[in-house]
């Protein structure tokens, strides 16, 4: 990647990696919340996609925001929630290890492009704070 390079590159479908990734943990999240009992889908299944829809639409909010820091910032630690509640699905035998790996996968790509994002935009800061 070189320094020239577009910091937020797009997919096929022409939206960010990161809202495409989110996009796909919820596709992948939604059928099992179907299938999980009574009890778990009212309680750890409601909480987790709720947190899942709230980081997708702060994402497409940061997309669009001038100001995209006080956006995401406050998303690591909802990142960290979503991984802690994954955890809890295989804790609770309510998804195997196979499920389990994957579902990891998804919501760590999301917490490294987050990472990279955020990055980015601190660096950029003191350019646009120096311009004011």
């Amino acid at each position: 990647m070189s320094i020239h390079s577009d910091p937020n590159p797009r997919t096929s479908s022409g939206e960010l990696p990161i809202i495409e990734a989110c996009l796909d943990l919820i596709r992948w999240f939604v059928p099992l919340l179907q299938r999980m009992p009574r009890q778990h889908r009212f309680g750890l299944g409601d909480r987790l996609i709720g947190h899942l829809y709230h980081l997708l639409e702060q994402l497409v909010l940061a997309r669009y925001a001038r100001a995209k820091l006080p956006i995401l910032e406050p998303l690591k630690a909802h990142i960290v929630v979503i991984q802690l509640q994954i955890r809890l699905l295989h804790q609770f035998q309510l998804i195997d290890l196979q499920r389990y790996e994957h579902a990891s996968r998804l919501i760590n790509a999301i917490a490294k492009q987050h990472s990279g994002w955020l990055s980015q935009q601190l660096q950029q800061q003191p350019a646009e704070l120096q311009h004011a």
